[in-house]
């Protein structure tokens, strides 16, 4: 087969403990799924469905990389998240087999530029171009599930040149990865190499160039970037 451009790279990821790389397929994005996080960002944090959206998969950068301040923006934002990525899939999968579909989990940011966000919520249009833009995705290496099991509770954090912006616990996700991964399988079939990106806690705000991000999930691992 030939085809009319060349063929990009395959994003992927560094899978801990492994030569292997984990190719990334698509990365789908939980809203608003830490109550207080709601809150900060004016919503009522009740158990209304979830909502998703998208981010490109070249958009993720490894741990100890750099993220370019992106244009169209003067308030880009961090975001802290456990990440979940997907071994198999399916499609209608019951909240009971979820799991099984783990390959393992990450620590991944969710930048974001806030200010095309609140412009977009105003007039009723998309995100897209305030979530899924270029380098938007930082992500540690994956921890394969047969090491850590399936984590269900643990401190999540991020510090931003040291002093402490964001923390809270995965416990107390509104929704719990299971209940993510079965309700999105009946929006769209997922498979081998999807991330999920499962919602960030409290405390999000700006970043400026020179700013070093660090953040962890307890038993998943760590992430540190820099914005440039």
């Amino acid at each position: 087969m030939t085809f009319a451009v060349p063929l990009w790279p395959q994003p992927s990821i560094r899978i801990s403990g492994d030569e292997m790389r984990f190719p990334v397929r698509r990365i789908y994005c939980v809203g608003r799924n830490y109550a207080a996080h709601a809150r900060e960002m004016g919503a009522d944090p009740t158990r209304e469905p979830p909502f998703f959206f998208m981010k490109p998969a070249d958009a993720v950068v490894a741990d100890g990389g750099t993220v370019p301040y992106p244009p169209g923006t003067s308030n880009l934002h961090h975001e802290i998240e456990l990440v979940v990525a997907l071994g198999s899939g399916g499609r209608d999968i019951p909240e009971s087999e979820a799991l099984e579909h783990v390959l393992g989990y990450a620590v991944g940011l969710d930048m974001t530029r806030r200010d095309l966000q609140n412009a977009a919520k105003k007039v009723g249009q998309p995100w897209d171009m305030s979530k899924g833009f270029d380098n938007s995705a930082p992500c540690s290496a994956i921890r394969p599930a047969t090491s850590i099991g399936h984590p269900r509770s643990g401190t999540i954090a991020l510090s931003v040149n040291g002093a402490v912006r964001q923390t809270g616990d995965i416990g107390d996700l509104i929704w719990s990865v299971p209940e993510t991964i079965a309700y999105l399988s009946r929006l769209v079939e997922l498979a081998a190499g999807d991330l999920i990106y499962t919602g960030t806690p409290e405390g999000v705000g700006p970043v400026s160039p020179g700013d070093r991000l660090e953040g962890y999930v307890e038993t998943v691992g760590e992430i540190a970037v820099t914005i440039i």
